[in-house]
C-alpha cells in the first residue's frame, strides 16, 4: 500500500509538470515572439484558477453523488461541499484529479492565442470547468451516466480531457474570430527549440497521466496481487511509449507527402497526437494495437491540421486537429482494437467481440462532443456580449505581451538594464 501512495505522489507531480512548464513551453515556442509571455501565462493562470476551484467544488462535483447515474445531469452537485468528509489518505487522489482538470482547461488556450484578454480568460475558466469538465468527469469516471449506461473505456481522458478541450477550443476560435492578418500573414513559431523541449516534457509527464490513471481507477491497487499490479502498469507504460513513437512517424510521413519536408514542428505535434490518442486506450489494447493507434492518429491528425486553412478556422496551435481528432481516434478505435488480454478485459471488433464495444465507444465520444459543444457555445457567447473577449486590433498588432502584461519576452535592445557594470 505504501508503494501505491508513493507512485501516486510521483504521478501527480508528473501531470502537474505537464501544464507548467511543459504545455507552457510547447505553446510558447509556437507563439510569435510578441505574444509568448501571454501564451505561457494562460497555462499558469489555468493552474491557479482551476486548481482553487477544484478543491472548493470540483472534486465533489466530479466524484461526489450530486450527479446521479440515472440521467439526471442537473441534480445539485454540491451535496458534499469542497473536501468535507474526504479522509487524508484520499487527498492524493484529489490532487491527482486536480491536475487533469488544470491541463484540460489549459489546452483550450492554444486555439485562441494572440487575441484574448487575460481577464476574459480568467472569467471563462471557472465557468467552463464547472459546466463542462466536472460533469463530464463525473459521467465517465465518477459513476455517472456514461459509466453506468455506456460503460465505455476511457482510462485517462480521451473524452473528458481531449475531446472536451478540442471541442471547446474550436468553438472559442469560431466565436472570438481570426487573428488580425490571418491567414494572409504567416504566423510562424518564434522558437521551435522551446516547442521541442515542451513536447519532450509532455511525453515524460504523460507517464504520470496514463500509468497513474490505471492505478487510480483500480481503487484498491495497493491490495492487489503484485504480479497483476505490475502487469497492468507495465502494459500501460509500454502502450504509451510505442503509440507515441508510431504517431511521430505517421505525422512526419504525411507531412512529407503533403509539404515535401518532415519538420521539427511536425515531430513535436506527432508526439502530442500519439499521446492524445493512447490516453483513453492505454489500458485497453495490446502493443500492436497501440502501434496501430499511434500511426493512425499521427497520420490523420497531420492531415486534419492542414484543413484549418480550407475551413477558415484560426485554431492557432491546432487544438481541434490534434486534441479533438486525436481524442476521437483513440476513443473510437478501442471498439476495434480492445483485447481481453489487456487490463480492460474487453474484446473489440477485431478480437471477436462484435460491435457492442464500438457502439459504446462511439456513443461516449458523441455525447462528449454534444455536451461540451452546447455548453461552451453558451459560455463563449455570454462572455463575448458582456465583457468581451478580444484585445483591440492595435494592441494585437503591436503585441499582446506588452498590452496585457507590460513586458516582453526578449529584451534584445537591453532597455531594461541599468547600464552600470
Amino acid at each position: 500500500m505504501d508503494g501505491y501512495y508513493a507512485w501516486m505522489l510521483v504521478a501527480t507531480a508528473l501531470v502537474l509538470m505537464m501544464t507548467t512548464p511543459a504545455l507552457a513551453l510547447f505553446y510558447g515556442g509556437m507563439s510569435r515572439s510578441k505574444s509568448v509571455l501571454n501564451m505561457m501565462m494562460m497555462s499558469y493562470i489555468s493552474m491557479a484558477v482551476v486548481g482553487i476551484v477544484y478543491v472548493l467544488w470540483g472534486w465533489s462535483e466530479s466524484f461526489g453523488d450530486g450527479f446521479s447515474g440515472d440521467g439526471n445531469f442537473f441534480a445539485n452537485p454540491f451535496t458534499q461541499w469542497g473536501l468535507d468528509g474526504v479522509g487524508w489518505e484520499s487527498y492524493i487522489g484529489v490532487m491527482f484529479q486536480l491536475t487533469f482538470a488544470v491541463i484540460t482547461a489549459a489546452l483550450i488556450s492554444g486555439a485562441v492565442a494572440d487575441r484574448v484578454k487575460l481577464s476574459s480568460w480568467i472569467v471563462f475558466l471557472p465557468i467552463w470547468v464547472t459546466l463542462c469538465y466536472f460533469p463530464l468527469a463525473h459521467m465517465v469516471w465518477g459513476g455517472g451516466w456514461i459509466a453506468e449506461h455506456l460503460t465505455a473505456q476511457d482510462y485517462a481522458g480521451g473524452t473528458v480531457v481531449h475531446i472536451n478541450a478540442g471541442v471547446a477550443g474550436g468553438i472559442l476560435a469560431l466565436v472570438i474570430g481570426r487573428r488580425v492578418g490571418w491567414p494572409k500573414e504567416q504566423m510562424k513559431p518564434h522558437n521551435l527549440t522551446l516547442t521541442m523541449i515542451g513536447a519532450g516534457l509532455l511525453w515524460f509527464g504523460w507517464y504520470g497521466f496514463n500509468v497513474g490513471s490505471i492505478v487510480f481507477v483500480a481503487g484498491d491497487a495497493g491490495k492487489k496481487d503484485i504480479a497483476q499490479f505490475m502487469s497492468e502498469t507495465g502494459v500501460t507504460f509500454a502502450n504509451t511509449t510505442v503509440a507515441t513513437m508510431a504517431a511521430m512517424l505517421g505525422w512526419l510521413l504525411v507531412e512529407r507527402i503533403i509539404h515535401g519536408k518532415a519538420s521539427a514542428l511536425g515531430a513535436a505535434s506527432g508526439i502530442v497526437a500519439g499521446l492524445v490518442a493512447i490516453t483513453p486506450s492505454c489500458g485497453a489494447v495490446s502493443i500492436t494495437g497501440a502501434i496501430a493507434i499511434g500511426v493512425i492518429a499521427g497520420a490523420v491528425c497531420a492531415y486534419a491540421v492542414s484543413l484549418k486553412f480550407k475551413f477558415g478556422l484560426d485554431d492557432s496551435f491546432d487544438v481541434v486537429g490534434v486534441h479533438l481528432v486525436g481524442g476521437i481516434i483513440g476513443t473510437v478505435l478501442i471498439g476495434f482494437l480492445s483485447t481481453s488480454s489487456a487490463p480492460g478485459g474487453i474484446d473489440g471488433l477485431f478480437y471477436g467481440g462484435g460491435l457492442e464495444s464500438l457502439g459504446r465507444q462511439a456513443g461516449a465520444a458523441g455525447f462528449a462532443i454534444v455536451w461540451t459543444g452546447i455548453l461552451t457555445t453558451i459560455i463563449a457567447l455570454g462572455i463575448k456580449y458582456t465583457i468581451g473577449w478580444r484585445i483591440n486590433a492595435e494592441d494585437e498588432v503591436e503585441g499582446i505581451d506588452f498590452a496585457q502584461h507590460g513586458e516582453t519576452a526578449y529584451d534584445l535592445a537591453g532597455t531594461s538594464g541599468s547600464g552600470h557594470l
